[in-house]
């Protein structure tokens, strides 16, 4: 069925008396579905099958949703529910959604858990926004190294329904150090027999529980690891991070370092109101704007040379837009390479020089280009060899600015993506126009 079938034969049957019918589309469908079914349900509707959900099924349904629907299923629910709902959510999900909420609702949520279930997610609640302790779970099946494989793979029977992930063992000692590693397919093809300490991997990759979940997502995809263990500074495991709450996490800083990058602001989406988006953006837009008016400043200076030859307005926005844009994609490549490595001198003087030849290839191909362009429309060669060699320069320059900048910014420890593309393309504009009429002075003699 396509999504609008679903969302018609869904409705059908929660308008209708079919228990079963709608019992067995459930047991069909991934979580992810029906939560996309869910959202575009009528509140009555919703309330139905929100009641026709198992605990199993709902605490799905739940993870699914973003905080604000969460907590509109939460208000649906009654206290007991919820709080049976909540007890059996993954701690890092719920520790998400608690840290989105007021001190009051979040105490008044955690109060009403069991006890166990509310101290592991209040440890969570503890570790600093963006580090592995706050995305990890605490939920996860370890075994002591004396088991043998007989023994660990019963205790995954016991314990699968709360382990997050059984890609993996872990394995500890009495004090929860991290000893070893084992994977579910070295269980499998072991004899039952043989102990866990003869088949484990000692060498095991973890991180820090205050790693930074960006040095996390590095991690997971450097060893294609399905969950990394975290531990504390005393090499104690508390806990792993998956590969689906990193892709979270992917998404989520690639959006944030593109808000940064186009200047529009924090925390702006589809459903952000039209106030709230245009003050997040304005200071941007204000800086940009003052920057701009030198622009003008400029073009002022040099209103004799334009009076006297026209044709060289033709090509200000050109000489402008170029500059900037070929700012953009050095910006653009920069900050992507400075997420992905940490650089080096020599590195980050390998890149000057590689995007200085950028420009320098960039700069003449466009400049012999435009010379040609101007001599053929404005019939003045001397014009074109002004507004090339203008392009060639602004082009370097620009390409240049889309570098340093970022990389000055990254070794004063700033988040290199707050160079956003606005602000290189504004400064740009303002060297672009102040390289092109300066050279038209030189130049105006043999212009007129």
């Amino acid at each position: 069925m396509t999504e609008e079938q679903l969302q018609k034969e869904m409705r059908r049957l929660l308008e209708g008396a079919h228990s079963e019918e709608l019992e067995i589309l459930l047991q069909e469908l991934q979580p992810y579905d029906v939560a996309s079914l869910f959202t575009e349900l009528t509140d009555p509707l919703k309330e139905k099958l929100i009641a026709a959900l198992d605990p199993i099924m709902l605490t799905d349904l739940v993870e699914e949703l973003d905080n604000e629907q969460q907590y509109e299923v939460f208000q649906r629910l009654g206290p007991a529910r919820t709080v049976e709902i909540m007890d059996r959510m993954d701690n890092d999900d719920l520790a998400q959604f608690l840290g989105s909420l007021s001190e009051e609702d979040s105490f008044r949520f955690l109060s009403s858990m069991k006890q166990s279930e509310s101290a592991a997610v209040r440890q969570l609640m503890n570790y600093p926004p963006e580090t592995a302790g706050r995305i990890m779970n605490n939920r996860y099946v370890w075994i002591p190294q004396h088991y043998t494989v007989s023994e660990a793979i019963a205790k995954i029977r016991d314990f699968a329904e709360i382990s997050e992930a059984i890609s993996y063992l872990y394995v500890i000692d009495s004090n929860k150090k991290l000893l070893g590693v084992v994977s579910y397919r070295d269980l499998i093809l072991a004899m039952p027999e043989h102990k866990i300490n003869e088949i484990m991997y000692t060498r095991v990759i973890s991180v820090a529980v205050d790693t930074d979940q960006e040095k996390v997502a590095d991690v997971i995809r450097n060893y294609d690891f399905l969950a990394v263990p975290v531990v504390d500074h005393q090499d104690r495991l508390v806990g792993i991070v998956t590969v689906d709450d990193i892709i979270d996490v992917v998404i989520l800083e690639a959006n944030e370092d593109i808000q940064k990058l186009s200047g529009s602001g924090r925390d702006i989406d589809f459903n952000t109101r039209a106030s709230v988006a245009a003050f997040r953006r304005l200071p941007w837009l204000v800086l940009l704007l003052l920057i701009g008016l030198v622009s003008g400043s400029i073009i002022s200076q040099f209103e004799e040379v334009l009076g006297k030859v026209v044709a060289l307005a033709y090509f200000m926005p050109m000489i402008a837009g170029m500059t900037g844009n070929t700012g953009t994609q050095s910006l653009a490549v920069v900050v992507r390479g400075l997420i992905n490595n940490e650089l080096t001198a020599r590195e980050v003087l390998h890149l000057i020089r590689r995007e200085l030849l950028v420009g320098l290839i960039i700069g003449l191909t466009c400049g012999i280009l435009v010379t040609l362009i101007a001599f053929i429309w404005q019939g003045s060669l001397m014009l074109g060899l002004v507004v090339g060699l203008s392009l060639i320069l602004t082009l370097i320059i620009g390409t240049m600015a889309g570098t340093i900048i970022p990389l000055l910014l990254n070794k004063f420890k700033v988040d290199p993506a707050v160079a956003s593309g606005p602000l290189i393309t504004t400064l740009n504009d303002v060297l672009s126009l102040f390289i092109y009429f300066g050279i038209a002075s030189i130049f105006l003699t043999y212009l007129l």
